[in-house]
């Protein structure tokens, strides 16, 4: 069964399954840390205040994250090699991702991108901001279509298409369960970066969650880049501390204030 898993292909003993708008990517500092599909849907959609509206109303539970989504991309007329210009153009890496995926690479520690953007944006910015390096990470995510009778690019030609039915258009739990389930002597220890809301039910299948604020019942330790997540990982893969120590550490940092955030009240 470890054979037929994608990422189990090199036998690692340690895999990163991790988000990717605003955990893997910066935007330009003038929209912060907006996600690549918020930056296209409030610049070239129907704006940030439809947006918001749609995120509290997925909030309090009278609309489906699926279904908020799916209009917000609708929203976007833009022809979609546009939108992959756009974007890219508009996208910065996190300062630290780089040199933590060349020190994965060298370790066999497979990066696996769960998100629920869509493949082409996701291949094109990793393509041009990390280059040939690209090529070692697995992206798992949702995809576009063509409208019937129209191309991707040209103006109102593509639609988005989900990568499956759950009530998140993709439920980034089920990529990861077969690699939670797989016998002790074969199941590697699995980290998981970002801390949306359909992130926090795919880190509950993993050892380690880092993320940018706490959470309960989830073991947890906060990060600002990935100098820091490189920095704890080496340690767990070199022996000096457990996920088990790490958590620990992680949410004493956190609720003493000295993880580089404030701990919620």
């Amino acid at each position: 069964m470890a054979q037929s898993l994608p990422a189990m292909k090199t036998n690692p003993k340690f895999i990163f399954f991790t988000d990717f708008d605003g955990t893997i990517t910066l935007l330009t500092v003038s929209i912060f840390f907006l996600q690549c599909n918020d930056f296209m849907t409030d610049n070239v959609g129907f704006g940030y205040e439809k947006r918001r509206e749609g995120n509290m109303n997925v909030l309090n539970g009278t609309e489906s994250f699926r279904d908020s989504f799916k209009r917000m991309m609708d929203s976007v007329k833009m022809p979609y090699d546009e939108c992959i210009k756009y974007v890219s153009d508009n996208v910065k890496l996190d300062p630290g991702f780089n040199d933590y995926l060349q020190w994965a690479i060298k370790n066999n520690i497979p990066t696996v991108v769960l998100s629920s953007g869509m493949e082409p944006i996701i291949r094109a910015i990793l393509e041009k901001l990390v280059g040939e390096n690209a090529k070692y990470i697995d992206v798992i995510c949702n995809n576009i279509q063509a409208r019937p009778g129209k191309q991707v690019n040209e103006e109102g030609g593509w639609e988005l298409v989900y990568h499956d039915d759950s009530h998140f258009g993709h439920d980034k739990s089920l990529t990861i369960r077969p690699y939670a389930q797989l016998p002790a002597d074969q199941r590697p220890t699995l980290f998981y970066a970002g801390d949306g809301v359909s992130d926090l039910s795919a880190a509950k299948e993993t050892d380690l969650l880092f993320a940018k604020s706490g959470h309960d019942n989830i073991p947890f330790t906060v990060f600002e880049d990935w100098s820091q997540i490189k920095a704890k990982v080496q340690e767990v893969v070199e022996g000096k501390v457990t996920v088990q120590e790490a958590a620990k550490q992680g949410v004493e940092a956190y609720q003493k204030g000295q993880a580089g955030v404030k701990p919620t009240a």
